[in-house]
């Protein structure tokens, strides 16, 4: 925070003044140490935050002081819905603003799905609002996109939500047992301690969301199932909320088998990263070509996630944006290679005219 005021009459500059109701009101929303404030200063360069009692003077060029005093006004309705204006917030209220693609941020960021265990769990990004919708609209939805976007988690939370609700009898959580490469038949143990691994996530967002002490009840009785994806061929789930996760690591057979499952008053979201598919090499994933194959077909949404809707550690956000670069420019070099030295495909035949 800047303590010295800038003058008005300075040329090209421009001053705004929000009042608080309370210098109460000014802390729950802006913090005690000043670190939203130099969030704010750092993002918008030319802008000079001065505080004075319950009142926030913004400085600088008019058009970041427009978007400031607009960042602010989200910020407040934010600390009106007692959520915590983190950095991690403040960055994604930054980004929807300039990306001007919701009339307003903090709608999408108050938007609750479910409350459990002292915490409350809604999207944190636009495009993790679109898709909770679409789970709202329609009967079967695809969330595609890296690790740490939100898509596996936000479709169990509206799975929990549904059972609360009794929209649902019972939800069904299936996930393709191959990862990296291993093969069950090699793993030591029963076939339950096979299976186990493969299914541990899943296991640990339910008990996020609900009394982990209900939870070996409600599978007993079968409200819950946790289960490979083989186990669901042969079945018509009907009032269910299905979900099929790590979906990239289907064949298209077997992403045929899951969705012909679905039965009346169920609802199905299929999640994955095509970009991380661990099936033997030469094997199609299911999830690349569903997206050909059902698009256009009323009721069913694709929805993609990207590095910008990553709510894990800052960190993994820039990780998956390095992979993504690294990964074109390796596609860009094999092109390159193939075209040969003048542009055509494939190397010059030897005794060709040039």
């Amino acid at each position: 925070m800047t303590d010295s005021s800038v003058g008005i009459s300075a040329v090209g500059l421009d001053t705004k003044v929000v009042h608080f109701d309370s210098t109460e009101q000014m802390v729950q929303a802006l913090g005690t140490n000043d670190e939203a404030l130099r969030l704010i200063e750092s993002t918008f360069v030319g802008v000079s935050l001065h505080v004075r009692g319950d009142e926030l003077s913004i400085t600088g060029p008019a058009v970041d002081v427009a978007r400031t005093e607009r960042l602010i006004s989200e910020i407040r309705t934010l600390a009106a819905n007692n959520t915590t204006v983190n950095p991690q917030v403040l960055k994604q209220l930054v980004s929807m603003l300039k990306d001007q693609s919701v009339s307003s941020p903090a709608d999408v960021l108050t938007m609750n799905i479910l409350s459990s265990r002292g915490r409350t769990i809604r999207p944190k990004t636009l495009n993790q609002r679109d898709y909770v919708e679409a789970i709202d609209r329609h009967t079967v939805v695809f969330g595609i996109g890296p690790a740490g976007t939100g898509k596996t988690y936000l479709a169990m939370a509206k799975a929990v939500q549904a059972l609360q609700h009794k929209e649902v009898n019972r939800i069904i959580l299936t996930r393709p047992a191959v990862e990296a490469g291993e093969r069950l038949g090699f793993l030591p143990g029963t076939l339950s301690d096979k299976i186990d691994p493969y299914l541990r996530p899943l296991y640990d967002a339910l008990h996020d969301m609900m009394d982990p002490d209900s939870i070996p009840r409600l599978m007993a009785a079968g409200t819950i199932e946790v289960a490979p994806l083989a186990y669901m061929r042969g079945r018509t789930l009907n009032d269910a909320f299905i979900i099929l996760d790590e979906a990239q690591n289907t064949t298209p057979e077997q992403m045929k088998m899951f969705l012909t499952r679905l039965g009346f008053g169920s609802k199905m979201v299929v999640t994955g990263d095509v970009t991380q598919v661990d099936l033997p090499g030469g094997t199609n994933s299911g999830l690349r070509v569903v997206s050909e194959i059902l698009q256009g077909v009323q009721d069913v949404s694709f929805r993609t996630l990207d590095a910008s809707d990553v709510v894990r550690h800052r960190l993994v956000g820039d990780i998956v944006t390095a992979y993504s670069v690294w990964d074109e420019n390796q596609r860009a070099s094999a092109a390159r290679d193939h075209r040969g030295p003048r542009g055509h495909a494939g190397a010059k035949p030897a005794g060709g005219t040039p």
